[in-house]
């Protein structure tokens, strides 16, 4: 048995019958959901049932019958379409983010004040002598004791020791602004 949408389910329907209002929005809603999805709703089933919110509890205070609710109908259909577009209009279009099609070149702040530090340690560094800045940078950087940033480098502990001294000296000396060795 097709659900057909008459006077008599309208009547119904208007005094708050479940089964007459099922009925309405049944003979009703495939067409408004295709009434929206021509009109390029985004989620026509969603809109759809804004409609019917919109329409049913209204049914009682409707004239012109099966006639005159079809058209009230539409009518809130149009309107809810028009007010989607609006709404679109107003807001930016989303769409998730692809870190492949990013083309932004410019680093941060803080990647830019980061990279200037690096490259200023790498510059003093780059003044001591090789095994000065191997003690230093394990010793420092590494945080590994003595013993380890001997084994690391093969040397013997009190190597070590003169290495870090000697280093640290010439640091001083470049960053007080004198010559290094």
């Amino acid at each position: 048995m097709v659900d057909e949408l008459t006077e008599e389910v309208l009547a119904d329907a208007a005094r708050g019958d479940q089964y007459a209002l099922g009925v309405v929005y049944r003979a009703l809603a495939p067409t408004v959901q295709a009434f929206l999805l021509a009109h390029g709703a985004e989620d026509p089933e969603d809109l759809t049932n804004e409609v019917f919110l919109h329409v049913l509890p209204r049914l009682s205070a409707l004239k012109g019958g099966v006639a005159g609710v079809r058209t009230f109908v539409f009518s809130v259909a149009h309107a809810r379409s028009v007010d989607e577009v609006r709404r679109r209009a107003r807001r930016p279009r989303q769409a998730p983010y692809d870190p492949d099609r990013d083309r932004r070149a410019a680093a941060s702040a803080e990647h830019d004040a980061l990279d200037e530090r690096a490259s200023y340690l790498r510059d003093v560094l780059a003044q001591l002598n090789d095994g000065q800045r191997s003690v230093i940078t394990l010793r420092v950087l590494a945080d590994l004791s003595v013993g380890e940033t001997a084994r690391v480098l093969g040397r013997s502990p009190g190597a070590v020791k003169q290495l870090q001294r000697r280093g640290l000296l010439a640091l001083r000396e470049i960053l007080e602004g004198g010559a290094t060795s």
